[in-house]
């Protein structure tokens, strides 16, 4: 079946990724691994290729560009070469979107030049210890101050990737009480200035994959957030993040099915050259028919993954249809990639070998964006159930 969703905008732009990935990021990524996260300087060189630019528009440095496709590229070019951009994949698909969404002129005119050079790195802080898919549980508070110039933000977050070398975080922070019949009601979002007094980094947390993607627990003490860095309108909060979800769940979903697919060349290269009993492991019948169960999974979630991402561009993407997508291709991935190591032996539990780490870093697809129990909630509901 020949794939249609690409174009050759895309292929040139996979073709100067794949180089940029050959020159700067393979040959140092094991010291990335070791030191568990990438460098700050790399996401210069990111902002330096365009990376971070794409959908921003082009009086603040941007391309312009309406799309997730070259996203996709990123995502099959990373899961190809078995490496990882740190915390960049938050700053590009998870921050930006908000911005884009709820900044004024004004604040996108202080937030977007330098978050197209990588000058500020962004995340988003959701989670919290103790409160995880319940988002409406939150206890951190944002408290306007009497003489309405700031609000002063307490409370603390945990599992923000990209937190480690965040310069701006966007923060969910309630700024009113849970109403009895609406217990969202309340939550508000803040971009907030990493350096801001009160505002610090806890513990770089130990992950077991993603290990080059910065992730850390932040804390906030009486941090004084200046009125011009709420984003959208108070109370609001909660709505806002419903309306990016779909295209995070599609992030992850795509994310997956990139992993799948690399995993099966990983498996095929390694099986074609690996010999036992005078044989090539390629030419043992158990090992085609494992490849080619696994290709086929591969082939539908890649249907399911390009689909989606029409649906998306076209600003068509239900929550329900994300979800299905996400929970398909993470399941695909977690066997396939299963599958996969397993034809590698003993070897493919050597974190040397790039299924060791590629089996480690699909675990979180089915927890992180909602777990997979959560998706099949919300396509239960879509169906009326």
């Amino acid at each position: 079946m020949r794939r249609t969703v690409f174009n050759e905008d895309h292929e040139a732009f996979r073709e100067t990724v794949r180089a940029f990935i050959e020159a700067e990021v393979v040959p140092v990524y094991d010291e990335w691994f070791a030191a568990g996260q990438a460098p700050r300087e790399f996401y210069d060189k990111l902002g330096e290729l365009g990376i971070f630019g794409i959908n921003v528009p082009e009086e603040f440095g941007g391309a312009g560009l309406d799309t997730h496709k070259f996203e996709a590229v990123l995502y099959e070019e990373t899961a190809r070469a078995g490496v990882h951009f740190g915390g960049s994949g938050v700053h590009v698909l998870l921050a930006l979107p908000y911005i884009k969404m709820l900044a004024t002129d004004e604040q996108k005119k202080r937030y977007l030049t330098k978050f197209v050079t990588g000058e500020e790195m962004w995340a988003l802080a959701m989670t919290e210890p103790g409160t995880g898919s319940d988002v409406a549980g939150m206890k951190t508070t944002a408290r306007l101050s009497e003489d309405g110039t700031h609000y002063v933000l307490n409370g603390a977050k945990t599992f923000i990737t990209g937190g480690v070398h965040a310069d701006r975080v966007i923060v969910c922070a309630r700024t009113s009480a849970p109403r009895e019949d609406d217990r969202r009601f309340g939550i508000s979002l803040f971009a907030v200035d990493s350096k801001s007094e009160g505002y610090s980094i806890g513990r770089k947390l130990d992950k077991l994959g993603l290990r080059t993607s910065d992730t850390a627990e932040l804390a906030f003490v009486d941090v004084r957030v200046p009125v011009e860095d709420l984003l959208g309108e108070e109370n609001k909060g909660f709505h806002y993040l419903g309306q990016n979800l779909p295209s995070e769940r599609w992030g992850i979903a795509f994310g997956a099915y990139a992993q799948a697919k690399a995993a099966i060349r990983f498996a095929k290269e390694y099986t074609q050259e690996r010999t036992v009993f005078g044989k090539t492991v390629a030419s043992f019948q158990n090992t085609k028919f494992e490849l080619a169960a696994c290709q086929a999974e591969v082939d539908a979630a890649e249907a399911v993954a390009d689909r989606a991402l029409e649906a998306l561009d076209a600003g068509e993407l239900t929550p329900a249809e994300a979800a299905s997508a996400k929970l398909f291709c993470t399941e695909v991935a977690h066997r396939v990639i299963d599958r996969c190591l397993q034809l590698h032996g003993g070897y493919g539990y050597m974190n040397e070998y790039p299924i060791a780490r590629l089996y480690a870093d699909n675990r979180v697809n089915r927890i992180y964006g909602g777990t997979s129990e959560v998706m099949k909630s919300i396509i239960a509901k879509s169906m009326g159930l």
